[in-house]
């Protein structure tokens, strides 16, 4: 095997005679360049520093106590496949136990390459190994094109794959599927996942056809397909995850709550799926769930290198919800203690200690701290915006209404929070708040007529691309403002007029006079808009359709 020389390889197992063993394999097959790591830390840690083509994973990366001191060999391929810290063409090959195999490749949802039972032989691993990279070079070509970033010509191509390589044809459409779901042309990835399904009847496939209707709304449809899927594979864990997704959609909490318990009660140490079940059981109202499972999150995560001081927040607001002082002033010595000092944990020690303050009656010690966390945001990188907006309320209930409209006025400017204008509004609205809900109304008023002026302007220095852009940016935060609608409209068919028709430029124009009629069929520029249309067409000899 001296065609494998050039791989690199991380062996990551606490053992150190087993990392000898698996050592002395691999220079078997001349493989020479090999790394170590004996915990899943250490691992994260070397894959920042540099790529492997191949991680050789022990699946229990405990002490050997028995204890549930670290984290397992799926959590670490979790962890490395959400970071992104491996690329889709990294060889992991899990190794484990026998007794340990059922649990593993049961509840598995981030498959990895391969599973080698314990004990191996040299041959038996090496075969393994083997048929990994064979794969591997079949599969790059379309891997590296996804890399550089030529999504379409990777689907091409995986689909010209699939007819050139039979072995493999159902992997090449999983692939190509994957692929048109990331472009969310999730109408196409369906039906690539129907034909898999009269190919060979996987359970991935059903469940990437589940996330297709769950991404096209059809939220009955997709909780049919799991509800299958989990009678057939009552240990798919990916399948509960979705399901109780489909659940909330449909606003069934209490359904989704008892999928996530159940999974849950298969699967322990999901931390992601630990985290979920504690925010859907707050929502109801069962603080004992939401606080048993926020705290396996927190213990779980002190193994973790992507440790979320979010997670200790959702604990306190649960504590504090139960009324338990002591238990809170608990959570926040140990933020204080364990986690690493940053913006991001500021903001999340200030918004505990200021919860804590205002449970003890305490407001002005309670407003102290949640200004200070205000403060702090804007410092911090990557808070989420449940955090920000649950800050934003706690910030109400003690009167720092100015620094709740600051909060939320940065909210709807940021473009990564996904808080439209609308949002804005709605969160002082249902605060109760209607005079801080005008209040935020007439921000918006100013910043909507500071995007259209400017938009105008771009217009007389004759940049109509500019124009268009600027609306489009306004739109994409206030998708039903009134105002926007009929200027970014006016915007695109002076574009259309004067620089060309663009099918898919001209697509948009009518989609959002249909939006203009739609919200006000009154409107007094609607009929000049659309008579403005059906010239530009006419103009350019594009036949209307009917």
């Amino acid at each position: 095997m001296a065609e494998y020389s050039d791989l690199s390889v991380l062996i990551v197992d606490p053992n150190p005679g087993m990392r000898g063993n698996l050592h002395n394999m691999l220079s078997q097959s001349s493989i020479t360049k090999i790394d170590y790591a004996v915990s899943s830390g250490t691992a994260i840690r070397q894959l920042t520093k540099k790529p492997f083509d191949i991680i050789l994973c022990e699946y229990d990366l405990g002490n050997g106590s028995g204890e549930a001191n670290g984290q397992d060999g799926q959590q670490l391929l979790e962890d490395l496949r959400l970071h992104k810290l491996i690329s889709p063409w990294t060889i992991f090959i899990m190794l484990t136990s026998e007794g340990e195999y059922g649990k593993v490749i049961g509840a598995a949802e981030l498959t990895p390459t391969d599973y080698v039972l314990k004990p191996f032989t040299v041959d038996a691993l090496l075969q393994r190994i083997r048929r990994a990279v064979d794969r591997r070079t079949v599969f790059l070509p379309i891997y590296q094109l996804v890399e550089y970033g030529d999504v379409r010509k990777a689907i091409a191509d995986a689909k010209v794959a699939e007819e050139k390589n039979p072995r493999y044809a159902v992997d090449f459409a999983r692939l190509r599927a994957e692929l048109l779901f990331s472009l969310d042309e999730l109408g196409e990835a369906e039906m690539v996942y129907q034909w898999i399904l009269m190919t060979r009847p996987v359970a991935w496939a059903h469940l990437g056809l589940a996330r297709c209707r769950f991404g096209l709304q059809k939220y009955i449809e997709a909780q049919e397909t799991l509800s299958q899927l989990l009678e057939q594979n009552p240990r798919y864990m990916a399948a509960y995850d979705l399901l109780a997704r489909t659940h909330e959609a449909l606003g069934q909490q209490e359904a989704a709550k008892r999928i996530l318990e159940d999974a849950v009660a298969i699967s322990p140490h999901m931390v992601r799926r630990l985290r979920h079940l504690g925010e859907v059981a707050f929502e109801t109202g069962d603080v004992g769930v939401a606080e048993k499972a926020f705290k396996q999150v927190v213990a779980k995560a002190k193994y973790s290198e992507f440790r979320d001081p979010e997670d200790h927040v959702k604990l306190v607001k649960t504590l504090v919800k139960k009324g338990d002082a002591h238990q809170v002033s608990g959570v926040i010595r140990d933020m204080e203690r364990s986690l690493r000092a940053g913006p991001n944990v500021d903001v999340c020690k200030a918004i505990a200690a200021g919860l804590l303050q205002e449970m003890s009656g305490n407001m002005t010690a309670a407003a102290t701290e949640l200004t200070n966390a205000v403060n702090a945001v804007a410092g911090s990188r990557g808070l989420s915006t449940g955090l920000k907006i649950g800050l934003v309320h706690s910030c109400l209930g003690v009167k720092l209404d100015q620094q709740a409209s600051d909060l939320m006025l940065n909210l709807m400017n940021d473009t990564e929070s996904g808080v439209s204008m609308d949002d804005a509004v709605q969160v002082f609205e249902k605060a109760g708040r209607h005079d801080l809900a005008q209040g935020m109304g007439e921000q918006i008023k100013i910043q909507v007529d500071e995007l259209i002026a400017h938009a105008s302007e771009q217009r007389l220095h004759g940049d109509l691309r500019a124009a268009v852009d600027t609306l489009n940016a306004g739109l994409r935060k206030a998708p039903g403002n009134m105002s926007l609608l009929p200027a970014a409209t006016s915007a695109i068919l002076k574009q259309l007029d004067d620089l060309g028709w663009e099918a898919p430029l001209a697509e948009q124009c009518m989609f959002l006079i249909e939006r203009m009629r739609r919200l006000d069929p009154a409107h007094p520029s609607l009929e000049a808009l659309t008579a403005q249309y059906h010239h530009t067409q006419r103009k350019y000899g594009i036949s209307a359709v009917a």
